[in-house]
């Protein structure tokens, strides 16, 4: 079973969360700056929505960055304990907005619940491993 996980399991995931999230993240502002169809609530819940889903991949990107730089956050450091709980609290959001412009026929109508989705995962991951 050990074997399944780390030849199968893994590779996938990281595939998922480290390639199709951020593509999809681009396709989904792609979509949005291309469309010039009427604004709604809908469509704006979804804006907001991907809004704070991105700035979760932002502050991911960042608190990345920043480690490189320091050499790394000690076990359990509050600092990095702080980053978690604001990257799963700005997901989050974003699939509450996300699911609130789902009503509506937009075009960010899937893909901002989605992409708020797969932060929430990848925050939840990252968290548990600590």
């Amino acid at each position: 079973m050990d074997k399944l996980i780390d030849w199968v399991l893994l590779p996938i995931v990281a595939v998922v969360f480290y390639a199709l999230l951020p593509s999809a993240m681009v396709w989904a502002w792609m979509r949005w700056w291309r469309n010039s169809q009427n604004r709604t609530v809908c469509s704006f819940l979804s804006l907001v929505g991907l809004g704070l889903a991105t700035s979760s991949a932002i502050l991911m990107i960042v608190t990345t960055i920043y480690a490189h730089q320091i050499g790394g956050f000690p076990f359990y450091d509050p600092l990095l304990l702080r980053i978690y709980r604001w990257g799963g609290l700005l997901s989050s959001a974003g699939i509450v907005f996300g699911v609130g412009g789902v009503w509506r026929p937009n075009p960010l109508r899937w893909l901002t619940p989605a992409c708020a989705l797969g932060m929430f995962l990848l925050w939840g991951m990252l968290a548990m491993g600590e």
